[in-house]
């Protein structure tokens, strides 16, 4: 389960007083009684009724706001831990819901990536199941002595102008900043232009905010390791924000440009200082409109695992939002959980460690070649299969499944957060039944 309230409370111990003069046998056993009873009762108050009671609180307020799985999507068989690879080979382009009906009611971000056709059509095609649509297309460099803004030759203003017809999705590009951060934090006057720079390509290409990463650059770079600089850089961010929110849409009057920030999920909870935690979200919180948190690639070629294991993810979420309070209320609807499209192939034969994404088609090739037996890992939530390749290398697949993601949708909406996505392009098409 995610974040669970526990009140621990201990029976008070109050001791009677003595009694001046013998007891008798019943006089005893009556005390007795009434000592247990009490005693039972304070203990179904404080470890029963009281957590119960805590429970469906925190579910009503932080549970709410969506609706439930239709039973079209609910009785197609496939959302199961015991799945087999004919059923995905044969099931895995029927999309039985409406395209434009919205399972949920929280935020859903979507990444699309020019490298990756699949992702513009499917975010036509399902383009009311989306708020925000963030194009992969720019980066923000160093150029000698001033900056540049690359990435316009990307975009592609007849798909966007179709996205607008289909649906009401908010397009924000993403921007990487690769720009020397010393030299950009340092300095006000470059500051100053890197932002001008975006907020002027928003306002031209009539974008309706951005998508920012920066974080694992000035991670790289160290630039969060010195307090100085770190404190700049969040006021870089705070300052683009802002401005961002100055400027008015050009679609809706009523609608400021929005920003949202890129982040990392926390590796322990001793948090690094590098580590994106929960003091920054909070400082950040009122000049970011939501926070694309990168809950996936948890495992590597060295150690071989999971995308994104579900006691992870409720790890890096328990960590970024603290208790149960008003203020994890107000935080957490900012924050967009990750969800991976993608899987990964291992290469499990020792010496021979390796490992490469795999995108839909390419796990349908290995079922379809392979006829593998797949397996569900209950601690982590996920569906794989291992099988050996032509050179009898052996091998370990985690890609996503009905269940698995909609176990991530669920526990999107228990903790009420939003979801972002890495890439639409990159799943089957059944996968969008369930938003």
């Amino acid at each position: 389960m995610a974040r669970r309230r526990e009140r621990r409370g201990e029976p008070s111990q109050d001791r009677r007083k003595e009694r001046i003069g013998p007891e008798t046998r019943e006089e005893k056993l009556n005390d007795s009684d009434a000592s247990e009873r009490k005693l039972i009762g304070i203990f179904i108050l404080f470890f029963i009724i009281i957590p119960a009671v805590s429970v469906l609180v925190y579910v009503y307020k932080y549970g709410s706001g969506t609706k439930r799985l239709e039973p079209v999507i609910t009785e197609r068989g496939p959302i199961k831990t015991d799945i087999n690879f004919q059923e995905i080979l044969t099931e895995n382009t029927n999309v039985a819901g409406n395209e434009s009906q919205r399972n949920y009611d929280y935020p859903v971000l979507a990444y699309i990536t020019p490298w990756n056709s699949k992702g513009y059509e499917m975010a036509k095609r399902f383009n009311s199941k989306f708020t925000h649509l963030s194009p992969v297309w720019y980066d923000l460099k160093s150029h000698g002595n001033s900056l540049i803004l690359e990435g316009r030759h990307n975009a592609d203003k007849g798909w966007i102008s179709e996205l607008r017809m289909r649906g009401n999705a908010l397009i924000l590009p993403r921007i990487v900043l690769e720009a020397f951060p010393t030299e950009l934090l340092k300095k006000k006057k470059q500051m100053d232009k890197a932002i001008d720079l975006m907020v002027t390509e928003c306002k031209e290409m009539e974008y309706d905010g951005l998508v920012l990463e920066s974080w694992s650059r000035w991670a790289a770079y160290g630039v969060l390791h010195n307090p100085d600089l770190r404190n700049m850089a969040l006021k870089f961010i705070k300052q683009l924000g802002h401005t961002l929110h100055s400027v008015t849409s050009t679609r809706n009057p009523k609608q400021q440009l929005q920003l949202v920030y890129v982040v990392g999920p926390p590796h322990s909870d001793a948090l690094q200082q590098h580590d994106f935690g929960p003091a920054d979200l909070q400082s950040l919180s009122g000049s970011v409109d939501g926070f694309s948190l990168m809950t996936y690639d948890f495992s590597a070629p060295n150690n071989p695992g999971p995308n994104a294991p579900l006691n992870w993810i409720r790890f890096t979420l328990r960590l970024l939002l603290g208790s149960t309070g008003n203020n994890a209320q107000r935080l957490a609807p900012k924050i967009f959980l990750g969800i991976n499209f993608y899987g990964n192939d291992f290469i499990l034969s020792e010496g021979s460690g390796g490992a490469g994404a795999i995108l839909g088609r390419d796990y349908l090739s290995l079922l379809e070649k392979h006829r593998p037996q797949l397996q569900w890992e209950k601690n982590s939530g996920e569906h794989f299969f291992v099988y050996f390749d032509d050179n009898n290398v052996r091998h370990a697949v985690f890609y996503p499944s009905l269940m698995s993601i909609y176990m991530r949708l669920e526990e999107a909406r228990f903790w009420g957060t939003g979801i972002s996505i890495w890439e639409i392009g990159q799943g089957l098409d059944y996968f969008f039944d369930l938003l």
